[in-house]
């Protein structure tokens, strides 16, 4: 089980917005440069942050995104969710019907544990948490383990 691309640089751009939160809208091309992330693929992913409401674009010369909540308002739940919809190991954790094996399946039960750590985790944590564990670990400097 993994996250797709999507997920990954979804929450590094959504990073970066949450860490110049209050310096105005930050265009695509300074997001995508400074995350190293290739802008056309960006254009698409923050296309559908904006649609879930997570950014918020703003148009003009001096335009660009940010985001629509407080960092401390947007759980990486949502961003992953927005990007790649379920978070769920097998198809049969959240639709028991697709096998007829499920309410008997202990190898389900695991998938099921494996989900419950998944969005608990993810659920736990805000952009501002992230925010602050980056802030942290650059005042460590180089090879420092801030926390």
């Amino acid at each position: 089980m993994g996250f797709s691309s999507r997920s990954h640089y979804g929450t590094r751009a959504m990073l970066e917005l949450a860490l110049r939160a209050g310096e105005g809208p930050v265009d695509l091309d300074t997001l995508a440069e400074v995350q190293r992330i290739p802008a056309r693929y960006l254009a698409k992913i923050v296309q559908e942050l904006r649609r879930a409401g997570l950014i918020r674009s703003v148009r003009g010369a001096s335009g660009g995104y940010m985001l629509a909540k407080e960092p401390a308002a947007i759980e990486i739940m949502e961003i992953v969710q927005c990007l790649d919809g379920s978070v769920a190991p097998t198809e049969c954790v959240e639709n028991p019907d697709v096998c007829r094996n499920a309410k008997q399946c202990v190898a389900r039960e695991v998938w099921l544990e494996v989900h419950d750590a998944v969005v608990h985790v993810l659920g736990s944590v805000t952009l501002q948490d992230l925010v602050d564990r980056q802030r942290a670990k650059k005042r460590a400097g180089p090879g420092g383990h801030g926390k």
